[in-house]
This record gives C-alpha cells, structure tokens and sequence, in this order.
C-alpha cells in the first residue's frame, strides 16, 4: 500500500501521517482511488495523542492500545484523565498478519541489514520484495 523510508534514528510514529497520505487504492467499478482507509491497525508506539487526534480528524477508526503509563496517568487523575480511547480487540487480532510481512521482508538478507546506501535503492528492493511476497500468496 505504502512504503516510506526513514532514518534509523527516526522514530516510526511521526511519519504516520506521510505514511496515510502516499495510501491509494483502486476501485473496482473505476473511479478516484481512495485514499483514507477504514481502520489503522498498530502497536503502542504509534498510540500518541498526536497521531490519535489525526486519525479522528481524518474519521479513520484506530485500533492501537494504549500505553500502561498512558493508562496509569489517566487513572491518578481521576475523572479529569477522560475516557480511555475505544480499542477493539476482535480487530487487533489481525495485526498478525502485518508482522508476518515484516517477517517476509527480513528473509531478504539485505532488507534486513540494509546494505543500500540511497534510501531509494533500499525503497525499490522493499517493494520488489512485497511485490514477488504478494505474487507468490
């Protein structure tokens, strides 16, 4: 769907917008593909109130546990810490299968260790990689 490539210092969770708007899917019937999908599945690291805020302007579901310091800050504070944000468990399940692609991805030896200097270079073998891992399902 999209691939955007970072510095190995970066952290993950503040590239999710760029992440959301290189998204395009076709439709079948023709048409603008669309651009907004109907949930973001992922794991604590993208839980921040930042990346929370964007998708509910955006009216896009988030599926993404909360911390536990996140928990525990708005438990000391009593009813002034707010409701915890909806989680559906049942949706989060499927997460499994994002984790395998990255499984898929690191059989790539050098995907994995990341032997390309241009993040372009590095780019392209991650999407031939997704590309022959998707011909092959």
């Amino acid at each position: 769907m999209a691939v955007v490539v970072t510095g190995g210092q970066r952290h993950d969770g503040v590239v999710l917008p760029q992440v959301l708007a290189d998204i395009r899917v076709p439709r079948a019937g023709g048409g603008r593909p669309r651009t907004r999908p109907d949930a973001v599945l992922a794991d604590r690291a993208y839980g921040s109130r930042g990346n929370r805020e964007y998708l509910r302007l955006r009216g896009i579901r988030a599926v993404i546990p909360e911390k536990k310091d996140q928990i525990a800050t708005r438990k000391r504070r009593g009813s002034k810490g707010g409701r915890p944000p909806a989680f559906d468990a049942a949706a989060y399940r499927n997460r499994n299968v994002v984790e395998r692609s990255f499984a898929y991805v690191k059989q790539w030896r050098g995907l994995a260790t990341r032997y390309d200097k241009l993040a372009i270079v590095y780019r392209a073998a991650v999407v031939i990689s997704a590309i022959l891992t998707w011909l092959r399902q």
